[in-house]
């Protein structure tokens, strides 16, 4: 579900002096909220593993948020930020140095108080290599990160423990997502005590800070989550107890739903049966959609003729017929003009994209001497409905005289062509497309538009570089104040107008999320489409039938 990312932010003098403060109460409380009562989500597969240092796919992703906390979060069912295991954080006038003040008197599951130490301990063991953490990249730009990637000091210099209540981390540059990056679940607090007595089966045997507790994991059967009595953020949460049972296919899991045995199907509406699903008015009322942090596209190599004239770019861009393409998927997704997708900050509200127009596409390809067309390559993973998807853009690009041969792969073999700097021509993303780590403009592009990741074996299959944007970025991501916020998002939203004109992507469409829910479910409906906790933020719902 989600790539490592790396930033790239330059240093710069700021003179910024910040102070957030969060009360140490519980956020408010719906008042429609009944306490108690228990819900089932079935799943296909069993979960890998919920060690925060691991888990990195869109199963456990809630389910680690539910049982662990970081010292930021976000406001539910948002993109906000907020304090959250910190009961308030201050900025240094050069934007490099973080403090944050811990609440008093969290405890871990076990019974313990959670510390200042805790908090370094959790994310030196992510950074340390022998963790073999996916997220030991998110914490690049602390000082001290190299030394200790790789292996070669005990911890990383740059966090210092002030007192059991605070905690300092030092930064090589002014970086804007660092908040975003101590909300993700990398940044999660863990006892040592713990990770030391189960070593590689903490992720069996978790224990964290959050609303619920782990009550039973039974491999290939269920987990179960109690509901954590001693948790901080009093009021929450309103279950009792959430049983996840494992090993239910998506079409029994949806007629078990229909008769009332189950709450959520985590795996969500079967595609077989979507219409069925949203042509019933019943089933249709209980289905909840929202937009997810994810972009579909076709990437271009600029490296490969004749992808390096940008009117060939722009002409692919007015070839295809993104409505189409979303009826292909049962209008799952809404067309897309943009890499950012419409829910991150920074999206382009104003902004039209490439309008569909097969004739002024032909003429773009005349001013770009193809007024015959040409033939190509168009690479696609081999898992339904990718191929499908690109045989409908295939035929957009016949009709304008482009013959794109699709090469459907294994998704490890796409990946691998989209590396080399003179590989795929075309990719179409879709399986493999990018949905953001966390909910900041910066997230779609280092990695996937940047000259950073436009190197062998990297996620920037256009092989698109442009150095001034790169500085542009790096001087949005040098604001850190949070109360600049809009300047910085509009920032970036010239930075992806810019590569629009460059065309190196087709950006296709923007995936949805739909969640089918039973009747006694409560609680507001961006909670079950939540863009950060996904799929569902547990903490926050409820159940309306306990007595």
């Amino acid at each position: 579900m989600k790539r490592l990312l790396t930033s790239t932010v330059a240093a710069s003098a700021l003179a910024l002096m910040l102070a957030m403060s969060a009360s140490a109460q519980a956020e408010e409380r719906d008042p429609n909220a009944k306490t108690g009562g228990d819900i089932i989500i079935t799943y296909k597969d069993d979960v890998a593993t919920l060690d925060p240092a691991i888990g990195y796919d869109w199963q456990n992703w809630s389910m680690i948020k539910s049982l662990f906390d970081g010292l930021m979060d976000y406001e539910a069912g948002t993109t906000t930020l907020r304090p959250d295991l910190a009961e308030s954080y201050e900025i240094s006038e050069d934007g490099q140095t973080f403090t944050f003040k811990l609440r008093k008197g969290v405890k871990f599951h076990n019974g313990r108080e959670m510390t200042a130490e805790d908090v370094k301990y959790s994310i030196d063991r992510v950074v340390d290599p022998k963790t073999q953490s996916p997220g030991q990249g998110f914490f690049a730009s602390i000082k001290g990160y190299d030394e200790a990637a790789e292996g070669k000091a005990d911890g990383v210099s740059g966090i210092t423990v002030v007192d059991p209540y605070t905690i300092k981390f030092e930064l090589t540059r002014p970086d804007a997502t660092f908040l975003h990056v101590m909300a993700i679940n990398f940044s999660h607090v863990v006892p040592k005590e713990e990770v030391e007595k189960y070593g590689a089966d903490f992720g069996k045997n978790p224990v964290g800070t959050g609303a619920f507790k782990l009550g039973e994991w039974t491999l290939g059967q269920r987990v179960v989550f109690e509901k954590n009595p001693d948790y901080w953020n009093k009021g929450l949460p309103y279950l009792d107890k959430i049983t996840f049972e494992i090993g239910q296919e998506p079409i029994v899991a949806l007629l078990r739903l229909q008769k009332g045995e189950i709450d959520v199907p985590g795996d969500g509406i079967p595609p077989a049966k979507f219409q069925e699903v949203m042509n019933d008015p019943e089933q249709k009322a209980r289905v909840v959609e929202g937009g997810q942090l994810h972009t579909g596209y076709v990437t271009m190599n600029v490296n490969v003729p004749p992808f390096d004239n940008v009117k060939v770019r722009q002409a692919v861009n007015m070839a295809i017929n993104k409505d189409r393409i979303v009826q292909l998927i049962n209008n799952r997704a809404v067309p897309a003009n943009q890499p950012l997708p419409p829910s991150m900050p920074g999206y382009a509200k104003d902004y039209k994209g490439y309008a569909y127009d097969p004739a002024k596409a032909k003429e773009l390809l005349a001013e770009a001497g193809q007024a015959d067309g040409f033939e190509t390559e168009l690479y696609v993973m081999n898992t339904d409905p990718n191929p499908r998807i690109a045989q409908g853009i295939q035929q957009d690009l016949a009709a304008i005289g482009i013959k794109a041969n699709i090469q459907a792969l294994a998704q490890a073999n796409v990946i691998a062509a989209g590396g080399e700097k003179e590989g795929a021509p075309m990719i179409w993303s879709g399986g493999m497309a990018w949905i953001a780590d966390f909910p900041d403009p910066s997230n779609f592009y280092g990695p996937i538009l940047g000259c950073g990741g436009a190197v062998p074996g990297g996620w920037n299959w256009s092989w698109y570089c442009n150095e001034d944007l790169d500085k542009q970025a790096e001087a949005a991501d040098s604001i850190v104040d949070p109360a600049k916020a809009e300047e910085r998002n509009k920032m970036w939203s010239d930075i992806y107008v810019k590569i629009m004109e460059d065309a190196p992507w087709a950006p296709v469409f923007n995936e949805q999320r739909f969640t089918l829910k039973s009747s006694r479910m409560g609680g507001a409906d961006n909670l079950y489409v939540d863009p950060v906790h996904i799929p569902v933020n547990y903490d926050h719902v409820y159940v309306n039938d306990v007595q």
